[in-house]
Protein backbone atom coordinates (compact mmCIF):
# COMPACT_ATOMS: atom_id res chain seq x y z
CA UNK A 1 0.00 0.00 0.00
CA UNK A 2 1.13 3.34 -1.25
CA UNK A 3 -0.23 6.92 -0.50
CA UNK A 4 -1.18 9.17 2.11
CA UNK A 5 -3.48 9.13 5.09
CA UNK A 6 -6.32 7.84 3.20
CA UNK A 7 -3.78 4.43 2.74
CA UNK A 8 -2.77 4.83 6.26
CA UNK A 9 -6.58 4.22 7.04
CA UNK A 10 -7.67 7.88 8.78
CA UNK A 11 -10.88 7.29 9.63
CA UNK A 12 -11.27 3.66 10.09
CA UNK A 13 -9.83 3.53 14.03
CA UNK A 14 -9.50 0.44 15.48
CA UNK A 15 -9.61 -0.43 19.37
CA UNK A 16 -6.55 0.96 20.73
CA UNK A 17 -5.48 3.64 18.64
CA UNK A 18 -4.42 2.17 15.59
CA UNK A 19 -5.82 2.51 11.92
CA UNK A 20 -7.08 -0.31 9.39
CA UNK A 21 -8.66 0.95 6.38
CA UNK A 22 -8.60 0.07 3.14
CA UNK A 23 -5.08 -1.82 2.65
CA UNK A 24 -5.88 -4.64 5.38
CA UNK A 25 -9.43 -5.24 4.59
CA UNK A 26 -8.78 -5.81 0.74
CA UNK A 27 -5.76 -8.06 2.42
CA UNK A 28 -7.95 -10.42 4.63
CA UNK A 29 -10.21 -10.44 1.22
CA UNK A 30 -7.34 -12.15 -0.94
CA UNK A 31 -6.57 -14.47 2.10
CA UNK A 32 -3.03 -12.42 2.15
CA UNK A 33 -1.33 -12.85 4.87
CA UNK A 34 -0.59 -10.09 7.07
CA UNK A 35 3.65 -10.66 7.13
CA UNK A 36 2.85 -10.33 3.13
CA UNK A 37 1.27 -7.07 3.67
CA UNK A 38 3.37 -3.86 3.98
CA UNK A 39 2.16 -0.04 4.10
CA UNK A 40 4.51 2.23 3.39
CA UNK A 41 1.53 5.35 3.17
CA UNK A 42 2.01 8.30 5.62
CA UNK A 43 -0.14 11.13 6.00
CA UNK A 44 0.85 14.22 4.03
CA UNK A 45 1.98 12.16 1.29
CA UNK A 46 2.29 13.62 -2.25
CA UNK A 47 2.78 11.64 -5.43
CA UNK A 48 6.69 13.35 -5.13
CA UNK A 49 6.81 11.34 -1.64
CA UNK A 50 5.57 8.07 -3.08
CA UNK A 51 8.24 8.17 -5.73
CA UNK A 52 11.43 9.25 -3.45
CA UNK A 53 9.79 7.88 -0.29
CA UNK A 54 7.82 5.12 -0.11
CA UNK A 55 9.03 3.05 -3.85
CA UNK A 56 11.95 2.07 -2.50
CA UNK A 57 10.86 -0.07 0.14
CA UNK A 58 8.20 -1.18 -1.81
CA UNK A 59 10.36 -2.32 -4.37
CA UNK A 60 12.46 -4.33 -1.97
CA UNK A 61 9.26 -6.18 -0.70
CA UNK A 62 8.38 -7.04 -4.21
CA UNK A 63 4.67 -7.01 -3.80
CA UNK A 64 2.22 -9.03 -6.53
CA UNK A 65 -0.51 -6.21 -6.10
CA UNK A 66 0.41 -2.75 -5.16
CA UNK A 67 -2.40 -0.21 -4.17
CA UNK A 68 -1.22 3.57 -4.90
CA UNK A 69 -4.03 5.95 -3.26
CA UNK A 70 -2.60 9.29 -3.80
CA UNK A 71 -3.01 13.09 -5.16
CA UNK A 72 -5.47 14.82 -3.34
CA UNK A 73 -2.67 16.62 -1.25
CA UNK A 74 -1.33 18.11 -4.38
CA UNK A 75 -4.42 19.74 -5.57
CA UNK A 76 -4.42 21.90 -2.30
CA UNK A 77 -0.79 23.23 -2.56
CA UNK A 78 0.44 26.23 -4.42
CA UNK A 79 2.75 24.34 -6.56
CA UNK A 80 0.40 22.29 -8.23
CA UNK A 81 1.85 21.38 -11.42
CA UNK A 82 0.57 18.45 -13.05
CA UNK A 83 2.88 17.64 -15.38
CA UNK A 84 5.41 16.87 -12.96
CA UNK A 85 3.14 14.82 -10.98
CA UNK A 86 2.15 12.62 -14.26
CA UNK A 87 6.00 12.16 -14.56
CA UNK A 88 5.93 11.12 -10.77
CA UNK A 89 3.48 8.85 -11.23
CA UNK A 90 4.43 7.51 -14.50
CA UNK A 91 8.08 6.69 -12.64
CA UNK A 92 6.13 4.63 -9.81
CA UNK A 93 3.97 2.54 -12.24
CA UNK A 94 7.08 1.63 -14.39
CA UNK A 95 9.39 0.98 -11.06
CA UNK A 96 6.71 -1.45 -9.59
CA UNK A 97 5.39 -3.05 -13.19
CA UNK A 98 9.36 -3.86 -13.91
CA UNK A 99 8.83 -6.36 -10.64
CA UNK A 100 6.09 -8.30 -11.71
CA UNK A 101 3.73 -5.90 -9.37
CA UNK A 102 -0.23 -4.89 -10.57
CA UNK A 103 -0.37 -1.51 -9.86
CA UNK A 104 -4.01 -0.13 -8.83
CA UNK A 105 -3.85 3.68 -8.93
CA UNK A 106 -6.86 6.23 -8.20
CA UNK A 107 -8.99 9.06 -10.00
CA UNK A 108 -10.92 11.04 -7.69
CA UNK A 109 -13.99 12.55 -6.80
CA UNK A 110 -15.38 15.84 -6.42
CA UNK A 111 -14.44 16.32 -2.65
CA UNK A 112 -15.99 19.73 -3.01
CA UNK A 113 -19.54 17.93 -2.66
CA UNK A 114 -18.37 16.45 0.33
CA UNK A 115 -16.33 19.07 1.91
CA UNK A 116 -19.08 21.78 1.29
CA UNK A 117 -16.08 24.22 0.15
CA UNK A 118 -17.74 27.42 -0.70
CA UNK A 119 -18.34 28.47 -4.25
CA UNK A 120 -14.93 29.59 -5.09
CA UNK A 121 -13.40 27.37 -2.91
CA UNK A 122 -15.40 24.72 -4.85
CA UNK A 123 -14.37 25.43 -8.12
CA UNK A 124 -10.83 26.27 -7.48
CA UNK A 125 -10.24 22.99 -6.05
CA UNK A 126 -12.85 20.89 -8.50
CA UNK A 127 -10.20 22.60 -11.52
CA UNK A 128 -7.51 21.31 -9.74
CA UNK A 129 -9.08 17.61 -9.55
CA UNK A 130 -9.64 17.73 -13.18
CA UNK A 131 -6.22 18.51 -13.89
CA UNK A 132 -5.21 15.90 -11.31
CA UNK A 133 -7.35 12.96 -13.10
CA UNK A 134 -5.84 14.24 -16.63
CA UNK A 135 -2.42 13.58 -15.42
CA UNK A 136 -3.28 10.28 -13.84
CA UNK A 137 -5.48 9.15 -16.90
CA UNK A 138 -2.76 9.89 -19.47
CA UNK A 139 -0.70 7.59 -17.15
CA UNK A 140 -3.22 4.83 -16.63
CA UNK A 141 -3.77 4.66 -19.94
CA UNK A 142 -0.02 4.47 -21.32
CA UNK A 143 0.18 1.23 -18.70
CA UNK A 144 -3.01 -0.05 -19.32
CA UNK A 145 -3.49 -0.98 -15.85
CA UNK A 146 -6.88 -0.71 -13.64
CA UNK A 147 -7.53 2.20 -12.39
CA UNK A 148 -10.53 2.86 -9.69
CA UNK A 149 -12.64 5.91 -10.25
CA UNK A 150 -13.61 7.45 -6.64
CA UNK A 151 -16.42 9.62 -8.75
CA UNK A 152 -18.04 5.92 -9.86
CA UNK A 153 -17.71 4.01 -6.42
CA UNK A 154 -21.25 3.77 -5.04
CA UNK A 155 -21.85 6.08 -1.94
CA UNK A 156 -19.16 8.31 -2.68
CA UNK A 157 -20.89 11.30 -1.97
CA UNK A 158 -23.23 10.01 0.82
CA UNK A 159 -21.88 11.11 4.44
CA UNK A 160 -22.33 7.77 6.01
CA UNK A 161 -18.95 7.33 3.95
CA UNK A 162 -17.07 9.60 5.43
CA UNK A 163 -15.54 10.53 8.75
CA UNK A 164 -16.29 13.51 10.89
CA UNK A 165 -13.92 15.54 9.29
CA UNK A 166 -14.95 14.83 5.66
CA UNK A 167 -11.70 14.26 4.13
CA UNK A 168 -10.74 10.73 4.84
CA UNK A 169 -13.51 7.83 4.77
CA UNK A 170 -15.65 5.93 7.39
CA UNK A 171 -14.89 2.34 7.83
CA UNK A 172 -17.77 2.05 5.45
CA UNK A 173 -15.90 4.44 3.10
CA UNK A 174 -13.03 2.21 3.47
CA UNK A 175 -14.85 -0.60 2.56
CA UNK A 176 -16.23 0.37 -0.50
CA UNK A 177 -12.96 1.60 -1.50
CA UNK A 178 -11.81 -2.57 -0.24
CA UNK A 179 -14.54 -3.65 -2.59
CA UNK A 180 -13.71 -1.37 -5.50
CA UNK A 181 -10.16 -2.62 -5.91
CA UNK A 182 -10.99 -6.05 -4.85
CA UNK A 183 -13.70 -6.24 -8.05
CA UNK A 184 -10.98 -4.69 -10.16
CA UNK A 185 -8.55 -7.41 -9.37
CA UNK A 186 -11.28 -10.25 -10.15
CA UNK A 187 -11.49 -8.40 -13.36
CA UNK A 188 -7.98 -8.87 -13.90
CA UNK A 189 -8.01 -12.71 -12.81
CA UNK A 190 -7.00 -12.64 -9.09
CA UNK A 191 -9.17 -14.75 -6.94
CA UNK A 192 -11.13 -13.01 -4.12
CA UNK A 193 -11.94 -15.61 -1.90
CA UNK A 194 -13.56 -13.30 0.90
CA UNK A 195 -16.06 -10.65 -0.52
CA UNK A 196 -15.33 -7.32 1.10
CA UNK A 197 -18.00 -6.97 3.46
CA UNK A 198 -20.26 -3.71 3.93
CA UNK A 199 -21.08 -4.18 7.52
CA UNK A 200 -19.25 -2.55 9.51
CA UNK A 201 -17.02 -4.69 12.06
CA UNK A 202 -13.39 -4.62 14.30
CA UNK A 203 -13.34 -0.99 14.61
CA UNK A 204 -13.47 1.35 17.33
CA UNK A 205 -16.78 2.83 18.36
CA UNK A 206 -16.61 6.84 17.91
CA UNK A 207 -18.42 8.89 19.92
CA UNK A 208 -19.81 12.55 19.12
CA UNK A 209 -17.25 14.30 21.48
CA UNK A 210 -14.78 12.03 19.72
CA UNK A 211 -15.81 13.87 16.67
CA UNK A 212 -15.89 17.32 18.21
CA UNK A 213 -12.14 16.74 19.46
CA UNK A 214 -10.96 16.04 16.16
CA UNK A 215 -12.78 19.10 14.03
CA UNK A 216 -11.58 21.29 17.24
CA UNK A 217 -7.84 19.70 17.47
CA UNK A 218 -6.84 18.83 14.03
CA UNK A 219 -10.01 19.86 11.22
CA UNK A 220 -9.86 23.56 11.55
CA UNK A 221 -6.24 23.88 11.93
CA UNK A 222 -6.00 21.55 8.65
CA UNK A 223 -8.28 23.36 6.99
CA UNK A 224 -6.70 27.10 7.83
CA UNK A 225 -3.12 25.40 6.72
CA UNK A 226 -4.36 23.65 3.11
CA UNK A 227 -6.71 27.06 2.57
CA UNK A 228 -4.18 29.69 2.53
CA UNK A 229 -2.69 27.27 -0.62
CA UNK A 230 -6.36 26.63 -2.31
CA UNK A 231 -7.01 30.47 -1.97
CA UNK A 232 -4.85 32.53 -3.82
CA UNK A 233 -6.01 29.70 -6.55
CA UNK A 234 -9.08 30.26 -6.32
CA UNK A 235 -8.88 34.55 -6.25
CA UNK A 236 -7.56 33.88 -9.58
CA UNK A 237 -10.89 32.14 -10.80
CA UNK A 238 -12.74 34.75 -9.85
CA UNK A 239 -11.24 37.44 -10.99
CA UNK A 240 -10.95 35.61 -14.56
CA UNK A 241 -14.73 34.81 -14.54
CA UNK A 242 -15.42 38.14 -13.48
CA UNK A 243 -12.70 39.64 -16.56
CA UNK A 244 -14.94 37.30 -18.92
CA UNK A 245 -18.24 38.68 -18.12
CA UNK A 246 -17.09 41.97 -18.36
CA UNK A 247 -16.04 41.18 -22.05
CA UNK A 248 -19.08 39.37 -23.00
CA UNK A 249 -21.36 41.90 -21.71
CA UNK A 250 -24.73 40.58 -20.27
CA UNK A 251 -26.00 37.32 -20.59
CA UNK A 252 -28.83 37.46 -23.60
CA UNK A 253 -31.86 35.75 -22.97
CA UNK A 254 -32.24 32.93 -25.63
CA UNK A 255 -35.36 32.81 -28.00
CA UNK A 256 -38.19 30.40 -27.33
CA UNK A 257 -37.58 27.31 -29.46
CA UNK A 258 -41.08 26.68 -31.65
CA UNK A 259 -42.04 23.26 -32.95
CA UNK A 260 -42.72 23.24 -36.48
Amino acid sequence: MLGDSTAVGLGDPLPGGAWRGVGPLLADALGVDPAGYLNCSFTGARIACVRAEQLPAALAHRPDVALLVVGMNDTLRSDFTPHRLAADLDHVLTALARTGALVLPVRYHDHGRVFRLPGSLHRALRARIGDLNGAIDDVVSRHGVPCLDLDAVPGTYELSSWSVDRLHPSELGHRLLARGFSDLLGDAGYEVPSPVSLTCSGGAQVSALDHVGWLVAKGIPWLWRRGRDLVPHAAGIMLRSAADRRRCGPVQEEAPVTAH
